[in-house]
């Protein structure tokens, strides 16, 4: 018979201790260290256990015999979620959909079953955290109600096994991880062991049925998902849905994607009757922009294979006792460095004041692409001086003050030619043929010069 023996685990972060303390010395989380048995394995079952585990899964071949997965793809018909899954959801594959509360996670997933299941796919929505009614009030109102859309409202992770079984789902859906609860575990949902075993259980459950399934996970405090590191290990995509609340529009990426690039990005805007793809996200960006406003530049930028254009403001306070510096939709610490070579290089000093710049519409850009446009928008609102007209800045901006090239400058270009643009100031390899008027400059003196000529 085997021997059993007590210990003590973290409900919060599922570390063990031999004996009970009143805060656990892994997280410091006072009081979540409670009983539990465990029973030990016999020497003999552990070496047979040993046994099967060393012996080899297969033989070595070259990789070229190895046959192609050739999952097939489920595409949603929501032009901005497909691009970002590389063409839809791979069956027999597990993704992760993380966001703020209230971001708009729900609606995106109940849009996203909805096409699916007018498409002829089975969907079955495991949702805990509303009622049935809830959720179907909602899907009325964003016009998915579908016959083979099912939902039920669960939070045991063997019920919910258990109706994978009888419904056999093409797609299963479960809104949110964090809900669900294994009673044969220590621990309360939403703690880190269950978290990582009850994602651990559908990840093997969409294997085991070839069923793309969708998790849809909480964020912490500073953004990154809530439960262990490992979870985002277990499934083969994780996505982020982010957005500004003052804005309508919100941002979907894959930060891990087991079955397609990392780099796109889709955009939706939040409406009344829900998500709305935005294809054209250059025009939306610049339907409101004031031309001939001195503190106003466009930029091109690429996100992933998609070029886009963008407007970035600028504002110039000066004060007695100024000196902040605030970045929005910019890396604050990029515009400390441009501000820094636009005194040197350019002679704007910007020390005894405030600078505000900012990429309007809140989309975020790390792209230093923009580099010289931001610096071209500082210099303008302080000098008083406007960009000429349907003019494009594009170029990264090295600390010596030279104008150094982009990637995909082609793209870009190309975009600003179909809304019209007529003129870029940029490095100059930048390439011709575009249709537009390339004016290449070396360093940053000679950009200024050009943009506001």
């Amino acid at each position: 018979m085997a021997k059993t023996r007590t210990s003590y685990r973290c409900r919060a972060c599922g570390s063990a201790s031999a004996q009970w303390l009143g805060r656990c010395p892994e997280c410091d989380e006072w009081g979540s260290l409670e009983e539990v048995v465990v029973r030990a394995v016999a020497p003999g079952a552990a070496a047979g256990r040993r046994a099967v585990v060393d012996r080899p899964a297969g033989e070595p071949r070259p990789i070229a015999d190895v046959p192609a997965l050739g999952a097939p793809r489920l595409a949603t018909g929501i032009g901005e979620l497909d691009r970002v899954l590389g063409g839809g959801f791979t069956q027999g594959s597990t993704t992760l959909l993380g966001g703020e509360p209230g971001i708009g996670k729900s609606t995106l997933l109940l849009q996203a079953l909805g096409r699916l299941a007018a498409a002829g796919h089975r969907c079955l929505l495991v949702g805990a955290e509303e009622s049935p009614e809830q959720v179907r009030d909602r899907a009325e109102r964003l016009g998915v109600l579908h016959p083979e859309l099912w939902l039920v409202a669960e939070a045991s992770l063997p019920e919910v096994v258990g109706h994978v079984a009888s419904v056999q789902p093409a797609v299963l859906a479960v809104d949110s991880v964090q809900t669900l609860l294994d009673p044969e575990l220590p621990g309360t949902p939403g703690s880190v062991g269950q978290v990582r075993e009850c994602a651990s259980r559908l990840t093997r459950l969409a294997h085991d049925h070839a069923m793309a399934t969708i998790l849809v996970g909480h964020v912490t405090k500073d953004g990154s998902l809530a439960g262990p590191r490992q979870l985002e290990h277990v499934v083969d995509t994780v996505c982020s849905f982010e957005g500004d609340r003052s804005h309508g529009l919100r941002f979907l990426r894959a930060h891990k994607h087991r079955f397609g690039s990392t780099r796109e990005v889709g955009i939706f805007d939040m409406t009344d009757d829900g998500l709305a793809a935005v294809p054209d996200a250059s025009a939306m960006f610049l339907a409101d922009r004031r031309e001939g406003a001195s503190g106003s530049v466009v930029a091109a930028t690429v996100e992933g294979a998609r070029p886009m254009l963008v407007e970035v403001q600028a504002l110039v306070a000066t004060r007695d006792d100024g000196g902040r510096r605030v970045a929005t939709g910019l890396d604050p610490n990029r515009l400390a460095l441009l501000l820094a070579v636009l005194e040197r290089h350019a002679g704007v000093d910007t020390r005894r004041a405030d600078v505000y710049a900012s990429i309007a519409g809140g989309i975020r850009v790390a792209d230093p692409g923009v580099d010289l446009a931001v610096l071209a928008a500082v210099a303008g609102v302080a000098q008083e001086r406007v960009v000429a007209a349907r003019t494009l800045l594009v170029g990264e901006v090295g600390l010596g003050g030279e104008v150094r090239g982009v990637a995909h400058a082609a793209l870009r270009l190309a975009e600003a030619a179909r809304l019209g643009f007529t003129r870029v100031v940029g490095p100059p390899s930048l390439p011709a043929g575009s249709g537009l008027e390339v004016v290449g400059v070396a360093d940053v003196h000679g950009a200024l010069a050009a943009a506001f000529s």
